[in-house]
């Protein structure tokens, strides 16, 4: 035996075997023990149809009442949560070194942000539908403007944070002030509508700290991931936190495509489901005698589901089943499409936006199992919306 029952003592392998148990548990990570402290229950798993369900808990750090959400495959690349904030009340004042964003549920009010030594405290106003962006280690307060409950989801980089530093002290009473990612100039919070080109990829990206109405405002064409899709990647506060807002038309659904975890879709507007299944499975898990293992969740506003909850590269397909267009944002903590392995200038390609018979991830609606086309169809009839997906994006293009 290469160690002993309690496990306190190493020896050495003997002859040709192998060190080590070969098997073990994971082990909680610096950020998942903090989430235990903190006193607040922690919900995993693939999704949930409406996060407006999850019953909420005492949170005294926060003097509010929430739920941290840790779906499966966002293990150590982000962090999210819901709170509430009191009725015609406050959350308490916080600061921490790690990026956060914000979703506003239900309610309306305000927040105030400052930095240490400011005279000054920026205030702006948030309703249901509204986003903001909290800048690195400001000062903040969240205020609710109603006589009931406020609820907001949460996403920050706090695992990247906490898992690196281990320290809580250093994240939460840090002096210093990132003036790169909050100035004092009175517009800061003012949202801009301005579309220019993403570095990186030439998608169309808005620079605004502030979203006053995610679930309404302009979306670009965009094309990629259905006939019609229109995208918008907001960039705030100089954030790494990398997320954008989408939308497919109603009677209509997405191209399934691969890549690893990190991306969770929230709804924002329209009901739908998606289905997700590990890469190899194939592009036709139905049809070849593996639909069981594929994984799907229903949902509504606000509703999340893991893109790829089991490391690796997953398949998934988001399906629009109202009459009101099917809204999405997608966030992913700091793992967006730029931060792919490979050296500076090395070239990439957009491959979850390439059909795979092109060398991409997507499935052309043509080569997708026939089961998808046949379930979507039969619910659009049984719900009285119009299917506007053309028959002939199911024909195989002409060999030239």
């Amino acid at each position: 035996m290469p160690h002993d029952k309690d496990r306190t003592h190493w020896h050495e392998p003997a002859g040709g075997k192998k060190a080590g148990y070969g098997k073990f548990d994971k082990q909680p990570t610096p950020y998942d023990a903090f989430m235990e402290e903190e006193g607040v229950p922690v919900f995993r798993g693939i999704g949930i149809s409406k996060v407006q369900n999850l019953e909420l808990f005492p949170w005294k750090r926060k003097g509010g009442r929430g739920h941290f959400i840790q779906l499966y495959g966002t293990e150590g690349k982000w962090g999210c949560f819901v709170v509430e904030v009191p009725p015609a009340g406050a959350l308490n004042v916080e600061k921490h070194m790690f990026e956060e964003i914000y979703l506003v549920v239900e309610g309306r009010g305000t927040t105030e942000v400052w930095q240490d030594g400011d005279t000054k405290k920026h205030v702006f106003e948030w309703q249901a539908g509204s986003m903001f962006s909290i800048p690195m280690n400001a000062n903040f307060r969240i205020v609710n403007g109603t006589s009931s409950g406020a609820l907001l989801l949460g996403g920050n980089t706090a695992p990247n944070v906490i898992n690196m530093i281990n320290n809580t002290a250093a994240i939460f009473n840090n002096p210093f002030i990132f003036h790169d990612r909050f100035s004092s100039a009175d517009d800061f919070y003012k949202p801009k509508d301005d579309i220019e080109a993403d570095p990186v990829r030439g998608l169309a990206m808005r620079r605004t700290n502030l979203i006053p109405d995610a679930m309404n405002c302009d979306l670009p064409l965009d094309n990629r991931r259905s006939p019609g899709y229109r995208r918008i990647e907001p960039f705030m506060t100089n954030n790494c936190f990398y997320f954008w807002i989408g939308q497919h038309e109603n009677g209509r659904y997405s191209k399934a495509h691969a890549h690893t975890s990190a991306a969770v879709l929230i709804c924002l507007k329209g009901k739908g489901y998606t289905y997700t299944w590990p890469e190899k499975l194939g592009v036709n898990p139905w049809k070849d005698g593996k639909g069981d293992l594929v994984q799907r969740l229903d949902y509504e506003p606000v509703g999340i589901v893991t893109a790829a909850p089991g490391g690796a590269r997953w398949y998934h397909q988001h399906f629009s089943v109202s009459e009101d267009p099917f809204r999405l944002t997608a966030w992913f903590g700091p793992h967006n499409p730029g931060r792919d392995p490979g050296a500076p200038g090395e070239k990439h390609t957009d491959y979850t936006a390439i059909d795979v018979d092109e060398g991409g991830t997507a499935i052309p609606y043509w080569m997708e199992d026939p089961y998808i086309r046949q379930e979507y169809e039969a619910k659009l009839k049984g719900i009285n919306v119009k299917n506007r997906m053309d028959p002939a994006w199911y024909l195989p293009p002409e060999k030239k």
